[in-house]
């Protein structure tokens, strides 16, 4: 009898390990798309401020269909805090930055536009959401 139980609980350990349809364990792969990631810290200048106010208004206004669809998706960043921080580690980011990446079959392309944000973004605002716009087009190619 305890030789029956055994090989039952044998068999069903055996039988749930063996699904491979376990969809709670399987990891679907990522959508392609453009990232649009403003990091910041706690403390923020004029500039600072004109990248993420500038950059999140051509994202939601130019790009709204594509933020509807998932094609590009707006993030930003703070990196003051345990969870920001972790990410900023992984783009090796210490203070404001902006980034503009593409994901094509789970890979990352990163494009790092921090210089040409804090070169534009406040003196130049049509010229930086310009050049934001080209850039965020050339990554959904």
């Amino acid at each position: 009898m305890k030789n029956l139980l055994v090989f039952f609980a044998l068999v069903i350990g055996l039988m749930s390990c063996g699904n491979s349809e376990n969809t709670a364990n399987a990891k679907s792969p990522e959508k392609d798309r453009v990232e649009v990631i403003y990091f910041h810290g706690k403390q923020r200048c004029a500039t600072c401020m004109a990248i993420e106010k500038n950059a999140k208004e051509l994202v939601n206004t130019v790009f709204a269909n594509d933020v509807k669809n998932g094609n590009v998706v707006f993030r930003t960043v703070d990196i003051s805090t345990p969870e920001g921080e972790k990410i900023a580690d992984k783009y090796e980011v210490t203070w404001s930055s902006l980034f503009v990446n593409k994901w094509k079959d789970g890979k990352e392309t990163r494009n790092n536009l921090t210089e040409f944000g804090f070169g534009n973004a406040r003196k130049n605002p049509d010229g930086f959401k310009k050049g934001l716009a080209e850039t965020i087009r050339q990554s959904l190619k």
